[in-house]
Formats: C-alpha cells, structure tokens, sequence
C-alpha cells in the first residue's frame, strides 16, 4: 500500500506547474481550501439514487456527485463508534479502538492537524466518542453542536424512555446542555450551527466535520412526512414505527439530503463554494429491517455485519475549483482512514508524526491522476472479525485467523462465499496473501494507546474470550 504524502500540497501546485513530472495535477485553487466532510449515519451504498436506489430519492446529492466524484468501492466499519475512530485518526481500528462509544485521549485527529494548519473547526450532529465535557475540545475542534456528549441522548417520562435526537431533541453547544421543546428537528437544528459556522468563518479557511443524525434510527417522521408531530418528546421504541420503518426510512434519507443542499446553499451565498471541498460518506451499512429495491434486486440492511451490506458506503467528494474531469464514476478503492492523509494533503496540514501510514490519499483521483495513487486491498477490525478484501475478493475470519472464508464478489451485494475445495490456484494464492495480511496487522492491536491502556483493554479482551 502507498504512503500517503506529508508535502504541503499547495507549494507543490507551484512546483508542478512549471515540472514536466509523473505528480498529481495541478488544481485550480491555489489557496487552502476549506473542508466539509459530511457523515450520515447507518445509510449504505443502496440508500442514493445516484448509486442504484429505486425507492430513496437524494437529487441534492445526485447533483453533488454529477459535479464531482462518485465512488463505488468505498467501504467503512460495520458499525458507528469504530468507523468514527477509524475516521478522525486515520488508523485502523486494530491499533487504537478501545471500547463502544470512547476514543481514547491519547489520539490525534484530522482536526488537531487542520487547526494547527491554521484551520477554523468545528463539529456537529452526533459525537458518542467520550463524555467528558471538553472531549470536542480536546480532539481539536473548537466549536461543538452534539447529540450524545454528556448524556444519552434520551430522557424518561410517565414511565417510558424517550430517543431525543429527532423531534424535540437534547442538545449539546460545546458541552452545555439544550433541551428544545417547542417542535425542532435535532438535524435541522445541527445544519444551522453548520450554516453559521461557515458564514461567520467564510474569511479564513476552516473545517467542518458533521456526522449526521439521520438515517439512524428510530424510524420516526421528519417535518416534511405526512405525519410529523411537533408536539412528540421523541420516540419510545428503539426502531420506531415498526409499522411502516421504509417509509418513514425514505423520508429520513430525503431530510438528509435536504441538509446537504441547504450546506451547498449555504457555502455559495457565503462565497466559499468553489475552493470547498465537501465529501459525502456514510458511517456503516443501511440498518435493518430496512429493505431498499436497488438495481433490480433488494438490499436488505446488514448493519454490524462484515458483508457488503454492512460496510459498502456511498462516498461523493466534490470541489469545483480542485477536481479535474467532474462527473467521474471511480472504482478505486477506498476506506475511512485514507481520509486523514487527503485532508493533511490537500491543505498543506501535517501528518502526525507517530502516523502509522495506514491511509492513502486520494488527492490523485481528484486530480484524475490515478496512476499515482495505488491502493490493492483495505482492512476492517470489529469485535472478534477482521476482514481484508479488494476490488472482487474478501475474506473474513476470526482476529486469531481462524474460520476464514474467502468470498467473490461479481458486483456490489453480489458476493458468494467460496469452498477451500473450489478455489483456482489464483484463488488460493489471493487468500494466502490476505491472510499473511490479517497476521501481520492482528500483531498492532492497540499500539496506538498508552501502555497503561493497552493493559486495561487487553485485560478485558482476554477476560471476554473465556
């Protein structure tokens, strides 16, 4: 796998502009360009129209990938709190993931390295990464509007325990509590930080990172369903409306896609759209019981699972004044900790110096010089799985390499899992090879944290496996 790149990337427009060389494009933009990385939440592949749905409309960000990017081989962790760590420290979860709804305080983020470039940042929609009242702080963002900080998320009334982050939501603005009670929609509340942000930070180079409420569940109306209620304190089941959760699902992936076209409209009325670049991806796999008609077929929610269902997400970058050759579809192969390295590339921002080079960036493929980018295979670690795949292979096994199976992809969702016995002899070869991968990496567990960290964590990992 290639190193990601620690040059300042715009010093080297400059140099590549005058040097005949094999090195990426030039881009347009020679100033740093701010950085909307926006994350929804439990929306796979299968979830835009722009990549295949045939229920969920989305023709914000249809029209985002249209004037941009689109990838079709992007894939994250199988569920939240990891893909969020994996996301922010450019590390695969093996090294520094400790425990559900923690990043240990010992990590570096994207954030810290923007903001020491000089980078206004913020933060909003949904944190679950520690619930101490600085942590946004601590892990370089400066300005903070979350659902699940300090608290849960939830309140209790009448004997019944209600999911606030929808309607009537528990908020969160840089650690002091919000309760709103008077109909607002936590995403549409979250947007507007976004939205403020950017026009009050519109004169400097900045960073929002917005990893969105929606499409989690409960699957609960938005204000533009038939059936919202303003007057609700949220959700008592934990899916919703187990009733109808498609429909209420596709309202949810519509809202979503609402707040990303009021973000673009927002960083045009402030000046700012052409040297933005804005990237669109999903936290983990569509949840269940959610079923989405896709190409054809139907894509049943795999959320938590090592299978495309769980961990193929949609990823559209887009940046008018940067990306050469707009309207791209790309196969290229993409994971969450390549993130780090294309955002300290792209704005000039330093790896950490500790980085252990698990990302590559895909600053080549904006610059539609795909040769300089090589990236054969990517690497998933969650709760006892680990998996290693490429383009049209995965194989999935035990942390300790065990019960591995070796699976063939003809295409997104179209996976068949290959007997030892039936395996051509390139077959063989590939599944050696991926599995003196998942060795070599299963060596680094929890490398990344503090000795003292690493002994907690082990200690109970070892307790678990009895």
């Amino acid at each position: 796998m290639k190193q990601p790149t620690r040059s300042s990337f715009w010093i080297a427009l400059v140099v590549l502009a005058v040097a005949n060389v094999s090195q990426p494009v030039p881009l347009k933009a020679v100033e740093k360009p701010n950085i909307v990385l926006i994350m929804a939440d439990d929306m796979g592949y299968e979830s835009l129209s722009v990549n295949g749905s045939e229920s969920c409309k989305s023709p914000n960000l249809d029209k985002l990938a249209a004037g941009g990017i689109r990838f079709t081989n992007c894939f994250s962790n199988p569920i939240c709190t990891p893909s969020r760590a994996k996301i922010m420290t450019g590390q695969y979860n093996v090294r520094n993931y400790v425990k559900f709804g923690l990043l240990d305080r010992g990590q570096t983020t994207f954030a810290h390295q923007l903001k020491g470039a000089g980078y206004s940042t913020c933060i909003a929609g949904k944190w679950q990464l520690g619930k101490q009242t600085d942590s946004p702080q601590h892990f370089g963002f400066k300005q903070s509007c979350l659902w699940q900080h300090t608290r849960s998320g939830r309140s209790q009334s009448g004997g019944k325990k209600y999911d606030r982050r929808f309607v009537n939501p528990l908020l969160e603005f840089n650690g002091k509590q919000k309760d709103y009670t008077g109909g607002e929609y936590g995403p549409q509340v979250c947007t507007d930080f976004v939205c403020d942000f950017i026009d009050e930070n519109k004169a400097k180079p900045f960073l929002v990172y917005y990893p969105m409420i929606l499409t989690h569940c409960p699957f609960d109306p938005t204000p533009d369903s038939t059936d919202w209620d303003p007057k609700r304190l949220g959700s008592t089941t934990y899916k919703g409306d187990r009733n109808d959760p498609q429909r209420h699902f596709r309202d949810m992936v519509a809202y979503a896609d609402k707040e990303v076209g009021k973000i673009v409209a927002q960083l045009e009325q402030s000046g700012v759209r052409d040297n933005t670049l804005l990237i669109f991806t999903g936290d983990n796999g569509t949840d269940k019981p959610i079923v989405i008609p896709w190409n054809g077929t139907k894509v049943v929610g795999g959320k938590g699972s090592m299978t495309d269902e769980g961990t193929r997400v949609p990823m559209i970058a887009s940046w008018p004044a940067g990306i050469k050759q707009p309207g791209r579809v790309v196969d290229d192969l993409v994971e969450f900790c390549d993130v780090m390295p294309t955002l300290c590339e792209v704005t000039g921002a330093e790896l950490p110096a500790n980085y252990p080079g698990d990302g590559s960036s895909i600053v080549p493929v904006l610059t539609d010089n795909a040769n300089a980018r090589k990236k054969d295979w990517i690497y998933i670690w969650y709760r006892g799985k680990v998996m290693v795949r490429n383009k049209q292979y995965s194989l999935v096994a035990k942390t300790d390499g065990s019960n591995a199976t070796l699976t063939r992809y003809k295409g997104p969702f179209d996976g068949e899992n290959l007997e030892d016995s039936a395996l051509s002899q390139p077959e063989r070869t590939i599944k050696q090879q991926f599995e003196s991968t998942l060795e070599r990496l299963a060596a680094t567990r929890l490398t990344s944290v503090s000795k003292e960290v690493r002994a907690k964590v082990m200690k109970t990992e070892k307790k678990g496996k009895k």
